[in-house]
């Protein structure tokens, strides 16, 4: 049997060079690497130029089956454009549709994106969790701009007959985790006192493999068809169990100290990071339940196995 031409672009960043090392092994796909810059696939599949801020660099898709959308311009903690909405529709809209409308046009079957969860809205009442197919509710423009990015896949979809799958995943960790995620590591391993240490809030998290392993899942499953999923790790934790779990699988004790909830949120308002007390101390809970009943998948790893891969590559890396 002829292997699935898989393109994934963003093929040098942390979702999409992990999408491509797992087609690798994988002999049903024969993956094939888009990437802006530099990567370390060349040499084990097929590399082509990307670049998603300009038109005129797409990448050849006449012999592609399946298109993987990793590549976005991602969420900025702190934006210099004056414009910032207008920025990530550059290249979040208008150069994702580019994108799509070549695939379309040269025969492409589906079309894999990868969304975010803020499409969906920045927080959750505990117990409640975002499902699927609930109304969008995007806050930033980052996740504005993946709302209008979706609804202009959905129309491409039903007017070309290519097959539009969306992905939307909360924070995504693993091994090369970069941003907070990466930040919390160093404390933890430092030794830095934290107080957060009586926090009560309830978030889902997706590690890199179980991110993937969906991804993967939806490449020819006949069920994901035009379809809209969350995913996450399938357990959800307070901001103190993650520290407290992630400290763990460092090896150090979790210096945490119980400061109430509301002294944190005024210590940020009045620093003017009222969004970064909402990330520590909010809820964002997802429902992947559709998963199970369409796809039949659950989630491959499970979180502590997850933050042992996280924190030894992290240790590791502390030894060079």
């Amino acid at each position: 049997m002829t292997a699935l031409k898989v393109l994934v672009t963003g093929a040098s960043g942390f979702v999409g060079e992990a999408v491509i090392f797992r087609l690798l092994v994988d002999k049903k796909f024969s993956p094939i690497a888009a990437a802006r810059g530099s990567t370390r696939l060349h040499g084990l599949c097929p590399v082509r130029p990307f670049d998603l801020t300009q038109a005129k660099s797409l990448p050849a898709l006449e012999d592609v089956q399946v298109v993987i959308h990793a590549a976005a311009r991602v969420h900025v903690m702190d934006e210099t454009a004056t414009d910032s909405l207008a920025e990530f529709r550059k290249v979040n809209v208008e150069g994702t549709l580019r994108l799509a409308q070549r695939a379309a046009e040269s025969g492409v079957k589906r079309f894999i994106f990868l969304s975010s969860i803020k499409v969906n809205g920045e927080s959750t009442h505990p117990g409640k969790p975002f499902k699927a197919d609930d109304p969008p509710n995007p806050f930033d423009p980052y996740g504005v701009s993946k709302h209008e990015a979706e609804e202009a896949l959905k129309l491409l979809g039903r007017d070309s007959g290519m097959e539009v799958v969306i992905i939307r995943p909360p924070l995504v960790y693993g091994p090369g985790v970069k941003a907070n995620f990466l930040s919390m590591l160093r404390w933890l391993d430092k030794g830095i006192p934290l107080p957060f240490g009586a926090i009560q809030n309830q978030r889902s998290l997706v590690a890199i493999g179980n991110l993937v392993s969906l991804i993967v899942t939806c490449i020819d499953h006949p069920a994901a068809a035009n379809q809209t999923f969350l995913v996450s790790d399938g357990e959800d934790l307070s901001t103190t169990q993650l520290l407290r779990r992630l400290s763990k699988a460092l090896g150090k004790p979790a210096r945490l100290l119980p400061m109430p909830e509301w002294l944190l949120k005024l210590g940020a308002l009045a620093l003017g990071k009222r969004s970064v007390a909402q990330r520590i101390c909010g809820s964002l809970q997802v429902d992947i339940s559709k998963n199970q009943a369409l796809l039949g998948w659950t989630p491959t790893i499970n979180i502590d196995n997850a933050l042992r891969q996280t924190a030894g590559h992290y240790l590791e890396l502390q030894k060079k």
